[in-house]
């Protein structure tokens, strides 16, 4: 029960530094990187953030193998 509590904390305090950086405007190239497909003609708007995503993925499963690891 110990382990969870402090998994849980972790995870807060790291959230609350994303936050953090998000609300100072740290990630403002996030969105707009070489890859994240953006088409516009006319009134019709199409946006694929590919690369984005991309790399949310490879940061959402290094931060889990983290907790594996360590928890």
């Amino acid at each position: 029960m110990k382990s969870e509590g402090l998994m849980l904390v972790v995870a807060g305090l790291g959230l609350a530094v994303v936050g953090l950086l998000v609300w100072a405007g740290a990630f403002s190239w996030f969105g707009r990187l070489p890859g994240d497909i953006r088409v516009e003609s006319g009134n019709t708007r199409v946006y694929a953030p590919l690369a984005s995503m991309f790399l949310i993925s490879v940061l959402l499963s290094l931060g889990a193998w983290v907790v594996r690891r360590f928890f």
